[in-house]
């Protein structure tokens, strides 16, 4: 008799459950003929075109960057440029005190002047050996012996010449000009300060001033290496893709630009290869080394029927839709295409069908609908 009780009771309870849950599924449900018909947003599909775009992370880098050190020891007698100045190829930029090498270029063109008469004398006397063998005045190892003096001189005066041009380089390295077109960055040095040449690694070497190129400017992103065929198929086919870059958030624009290259190699620990594009960057939008969010234009697509992807919901790997027809929604399964800004491509319907975009928790097949003239939330009740 316990058990009896406690079965009757359990039962009891269980119709309870349904009878409590029964009710509101039947009410959220409008088939046709029943309850009254549920509000829904709801939206046309179109004709039109969409671009297929493949959406990646990149940094804003530089065509060139140069950090500049001296060449030459010496102490700074100028600083010519401002921070964050915009300069041109060849504007000045340091000037080192120049008067120890253009003391040495003095005495090097000095000998250098020397030699050069030494080299005449001998050749005059060679001139003159030559015409005295002809009348046999003198022996013939004379004449061989001065011939040989003439080369020796010659070669004294090539010396010399290296001589004066590697101080003409020294000297020029006193004054340090910008080597490309850019913007250069915060002073590092002041008049006064004592520079050593060296490199990178040497401790005496100090970087004087770092040149940025920004206009135009570059920015490096990945793809992922199943999408790589179709971007080589595009560049094969010498097609010009076009490259957005976004802010942060990816809700802002920031400008626009143009594939440039891929890298010659896939990273095997993230399967994607490194891609550069180009930017004009003329309004200076793009900063070096900034986050921004790519997107690649591969190709795009022409005449297609373009839906709010919003209007679409998903029954485990199906898609579908609810298309509405005479106040009544349909279901309509679809297959989705290349999507955009929140539009997406789909076959399964026609242009000028009208879709739900909204309530779908209140929606089945031929449940009565009414359009709402108001907007409503697209992702109110939607299905995951």
């Amino acid at each position: 008799m316990v058990w009896i009780v406690l079965l009757l009771f359990f039962a009891f309870g269980f119709w309870l459950v349904l009878r409590h849950h029964d009710p509101p599924a039947t009410a959220a449900k409008s088939p046709r003929g029943g309850f009254g018909p549920v509000t829904i947003a709801s939206a046309i599909a179109k004709k039109g075109d969409i671009g297929n775009y493949l959406d990646s992370i990149g940094t804003v880098t530089p065509v060139y960057t140069s950090s500049i050190t001296s060449q030459v020891n010496g102490i700074i007698t100028e600083v010519h440029y401002r921070e964050g100045q915009l300069v041109k190829k060849g504007d000045p930029l340091i000037d080192i005190d120049p008067r120890p090498y253009q003391a040495t270029l003095v005495q090097a063109q000095g000998t250098f002047d020397r030699d050069q008469n030494i080299l005449a004398q001998s050749r005059m006397d060679l001139e003159r050996y030559k015409d005295a063998w002809a009348r046999k005045a003198i022996p013939k190892q004379t004449l061989d012996d001065q011939e040989k003096i003439v080369l020796q001189n010659e070669g004294t005066v090539k010396l010399d010449q290296g001589a004066v041009e590697y101080d003409q380089v020294q000297l020029a390295f006193c004054h340090i000009t910008s080597p490309f077109d850019g913007r250069v960055g915060l002073r590092l040095v002041d008049p006064g300060n004592v520079v050593q040449s060296g490199g990178a690694q040497s401790s005496g070497n100090t970087t004087l001033v770092v040149v940025t190129q920004i206009q135009p400017i570059t920015v490096i992103f990945t793809i992922a290496e199943d999408n790589l065929s179709e971007v080589q198929d595009r560049l094969h086919a010498n097609a010009k893709l076009s490259v957005d870059a976004y802010d942060r958030a990816s809700t802002k624009k920031i400008a626009t630009g143009t594939f440039l290259t891929l890298d010659n190699l896939i990273d095997t620990t993230t399967g994607t290869v490194k891609a550069r594009a180009s930017f004009l960057n003329k309004d200076a939008a793009l900063f070096p080394n900034e986050f921004v969010n790519v997107k690649l234009l591969v190709n795009t697509v022409h005449d297609a029927t373009i839906i709010p992807a919003a209007a679409i919901q998903q029954n485990g790997k199906t898609s579908f839709v609810y298309v509405i027809q005479s106040n009544i929604a349909h279901v309509r399964v679809i297959h989705t295409g290349v999507s955009d800004n929140g539009l997406t491509q789909v076959t399964g319907i026609n242009p000028g069908d009208e879709v739900a975009t909204s309530s779908f928790d209140k929606l089945q097949d031929n449940s009565k609908v009414a359009i709402s003239k108001t907007p409503l939330p697209t992702n109110e009740g939607d299905a995951p």
